[in-house]
């Protein structure tokens, strides 16, 4: 049933990630997570999102800038590897806190707690409009770079803050699109290389099975979402996904899920 749930999450979202300005590893990591462990959750995740990019590199990377990418990707890469260093020290053997509802016990896990705080962050940047109008000049691109990428390999989103740093970066929509791809793999990259010290352990052979189909339907749905969807704006899914992932979050941190 995960391979059927997870598979179909990674080829609807795929296509929304064309139009709706939400990125892949946003909606699937809490998918994920309903079925694995958090830290397995955020590496499965990172491989689907990986092959995805790789995919998106083939249809627009050489719309990239260059000037940008060296700016902005690079920061970008060393914050990966320390937020993915912390995620893989955080430690997670014991409760953060526990409470008991109608005789049930519920326990709260350090990870699992950060990473919803993380999620509901996230989700509410495309509720508020605040947020909405949130940018940054070019001299900024460094510390935007190092921040994307550290909540990157924290926790697999960083497509907020990511857009909100490029977005003033005088790029033409397609150069934008193109490098924030290109970055984009490039912190996924770095946080897998951090995360296979973990995957033997963790059981990532185990769920090839899982990875492959959830890989494949986010492909397809990448293609059917840059061939048809990519000049549609749907403001009604994307704040109902926003309050969907809110929910779930919400969910994670109480320790529901």
């Amino acid at each position: 049933m995960e391979i059927i749930i997870i598979s179909a999450a990674a080829f609807l979202v795929a296509i929304l990630t064309f139009f709706s300005g939400f990125g892949l590893g946003t909606i699937l990591t809490p998918v994920f997570m309903i079925f694995f462990p958090v830290d397995l959750a955020i590496a499965l995740t990172g491989i689907v999102h990986f092959f995805n990019n790789i995919f998106k590199l083939v249809l627009v990377g050489k719309n990239a800038d260059k000037q940008v990418l060296l700016r902005f990707g690079i920061p970008a890469v060393v914050g990966a590897f320390v937020g993915a260093l912390l995620l893989l020290h955080i430690p997670d053997s014991h409760p953060l806190f526990t409470y008991q509802i109608n005789g049930n016990t519920f326990e709260v896990y350090p990870v699992k707690f950060i990473i919803s705080v993380l999620l509901i962050i996230f989700a509410s940047m495309d509720l508020i409009p605040y947020f909405g109008k949130l940018q940054f000049g070019r001299d900024k691109l460094a510390l935007g770079g190092v921040l994307s990428g550290f909540f990157g390999g924290l926790s697999g989103n960083q497509g907020a803050l990511r857009s909100a740093f490029l977005i003033r970066a005088g790029l033409s929509k397609e150069s934008f699109v193109a490098t924030a791809v290109v970055v984009s793999t490039f912190v996924d990259f770095t946080r897998l290389s951090v995360y296979a010290t973990r995957f033997t352990k963790a059981g990532l052979t185990e769920n090839l099975k899982v990875v492959i189909p959830a890989t494949l339907a986010g492909i397809l749905g990448a293609f059917i979402g840059n061939r048809l969807l990519k000049k549609v704006t749907l403001k009604f899914i994307q704040t109902l996904v926003a309050v969907m992932l809110i929910i779930i979050s919400l969910a994670l941190g109480a320790g529901l899920i």
